[in-house]
């Protein structure tokens, strides 16, 4: 950022045990860290210092840089105005022993906490390095910009400060998040997981009155947010992009040592089976994805997770109408990012993970992979197109509550043929496969006024202009001519077998999903009333399957299952936040 200026010392904010975490961080402990600032701030501070300053200027911490030989860099967050805490999520304060309660119970503590403000004892925050192809072009240097990990707990869950400040990876931009941004990555974590696909967590969600200038002004937010870890597939390509290839080596031992422990270390035809092992767990998320209608916007390689979880919540959006060649990102005109194309991106993304860890196979990380290592790497590779299509058709049979043991043909035989009249009619996916739990009793009761009621229901969501009596005709057929029978042949016979499993697929075709227009709505909201939020986050977590809510979520509740608004239509995000 030009026109910035640093002081030659850095002010370390206070410390406080408000919070009993336990720290143990093995990724700046086992790792490599950059040698400008060798020691841990708060390790350089003298213990009977008034003025919480180490004379360290503050260009080692938050001016841009090329950082080498090094897999993170010591950070500290930025200070914020009137930080306020708006959100908790309970099961993400659960998973590092907390409850909502040790928030809220001294909510400016917490704030103050969970903007950065204050640090919490044992806490040595730091900023992860790596690089990233961004839209198929390699970007060279990335790295946390904004966002700060305040530690390993426990040495489970990293817990990380997005919007915290600068370091010495934020390049050109100035290290914060607006509250837009903050809300839909706090609610979109939580709601993912408890939509089964596999994801980063959210644990806060703090409001700030820093104006933070984007396409136009905006108001400041912290997101604090856990993973097991947040080592992406641009941590590897960065130092093999520069030929250190031991330091892609050292990171990936830590990742099999921490996170692939089943991998038994076999010499270096490991790193093959670290390759297959990501392979498997980007399918699944990818296949999860795709069932439930979500697209990410942004799928450069820096927010590809080894871990195969969805990270990095930026311009997603989960589908309204059924188009698989919907793009969630208005930065993304030539649609590389679009519904359709996120597996092909997948396996693309996969491909330079692959580059790196290819040439740690062998004696000799300079020479080129041998004609045996070329092809178990391309055997992993070539294992994706299998493994994602055997998940989403697990995934979609659910949905469609098909038995998984009867007729391995049912993606062409009964899936795709709804989804393909879901495109024709440009029908709201969720909606459509929410009152598809509805019709295997309407079958069993040979209901005809009941299923044509339900055809106008989609029609209703649907796109009018492409919605006529033959898409009705052909939806009708479908129904009775294809699921019907399909439901039979797997012993759907009458109205308590047709009930029973209605109940079932109620499970996996949730009710409230988090839309564009829903997450915008929350936005407006949170305005004048900061406690929608935790309130939308009830809903789209614990209610996120049910019919029948609490009292002080049914005109929420109503509202978001609602059809979508007109302003709501086709809305898309950038990746400005």
């Amino acid at each position: 950022m030009s026109g910035t200026s640093f002081s030659q010392t850095t002010k370390l904010p206070p410390t406080t045990a408000s919070f009993p975490l336990h720290f143990d961080d093995s990724f700046t402990r086992d790792l490599p860290g950059d040698l400008v600032v060798p020691t841990a701030p708060y390790d350089l501070l003298p213990a009977d210092s008034e003025s919480g300053e180490i004379p360290v200027p503050q260009t080692k911490f938050r001016a841009s840089r090329q950082v080498r030989g090094a897999l993170w860099s010591w950070a500290v967050p930025t200070q914020h105005e009137s930080p306020k805490l708006v959100g908790v999520s309970p099961s993400g304060a659960q998973l590092l022993g907390l409850t909502s309660d040790d928030f809220w119970r001294d909510p400016l503590v917490a704030a103050a906490v969970w903007s950065g403000n204050l640090r919490l004892s044992g806490s040595h925050p730091w900023a992860h390095c790596y690089g990233g192809h961004q839209f198929g072009v390699w970007a060279d240097q990335l790295g946390d910009g904004r966002a700060i990990s305040l530690g390993q707990v426990n040495g489970s869950w990293e817990v990380q400060l997005k919007g915290a400040g600068r370091t010495p990876y934020s390049r050109f931009a100035d290290g914060y998040a607006v509250r837009r941004s903050s809300v839909r990555e706090y609610l979109a974590a939580e709601h993912m997981c408890a939509l089964g696909v596999p994801t980063s967590r959210s644990l806060s969600l703090v409001f700030t009155d820093r104006v933070v200038e984007r396409e136009e002004p905006e108001l400041g937010a912290v997101v604090a947010r856990l993973a097991p870890s947040w080592v992406r597939f641009g941590s590897f390509e960065l130092p093999a992009s520069r030929g250190d290839f031991s330091l892609v080596r050292k990171l990936a031992d830590y990742v099999i040592r921490h996170h692939f422990a089943e991998l038994a270390f076999d010499g270096s035809g490991v790193y093959i089976h670290l390759l297959q092992a990501v392979v498997e767990r980007t399918a699944a998320m990818v296949a999860a994805w795709q069932a439930a209608g979500f697209c990410h916007g942004v799928m450069n390689t820096d927010n590809m997770s080894v871990l195969g979880l969805t990270i990095d919540y930026g311009p997603y959006a989960f589908l309204d109408a059924y188009d698989p060649d919907f793009i969630c990102n208005h930065s993304d005109p030539a649609g590389r990012y679009a519904f359709s194309e996120q597996p092909r991106v997948a396996l693309w993304n996969l491909v330079k993970l692959a580059g790196p860890l290819s040439r740690l196979v062998g004696q000799n990380p300079d020479e080129d992979a041998s004609p045996e290592t070329l092809e178990a790497v391309t055997k992993a590779l070539n294992s994706f197109g299998a493994m994602f299509s055997s998940k989403y058709a697990e995934l979609m049979r659910r949905r469609f509550g098909l038995a998984s043991e009867n007729d391995s043909d049912d993606m062409a035989t009964v899936v795709q043929p709804l989804l393909d009249l879901l495109e024709r009619g440009h029908t709201d996916y969720s909606f459509a496969m929410r009152a598809l739990c509805d019709v295997p009793l309407l079958l069993a009761r040979n209901d005809t006024v009941g299923l044509e009621q339900h055809i106008g229901a989609l029609a209703a969501r649907s796109d009018c202009t492409r919605v006529n009596k033959e898409w009705r005709g052909d939806m009708h057929t479908f129904f009775v001519g294809v699921y019907g029978p399909r439901l039979t042949k797997q012993g759907v016979i009458d109205e308590s077998s047709a009930l029973a499993l209605g109940v079932g697929m109620r499970l996996a075709n949730p009710r409230h999903v988090l839309r564009n227009w829903v997450a915008q709505d929350i936005i407006d909201r949170s305005d004048s009333d900061a406690a929608s939020i935790d309130q939308a986050l009830e809903l789209l977590t614990t209610h996120a399957f049910d019919d029948a809510v609490p009292e002080h979520l049914k005109d929420m509740a109503e509202r978001y299952a609602g059809p979508v608004p007109k302003w709501g239509e086709g809305l898309q995000c950038s990746c400005s936040s």
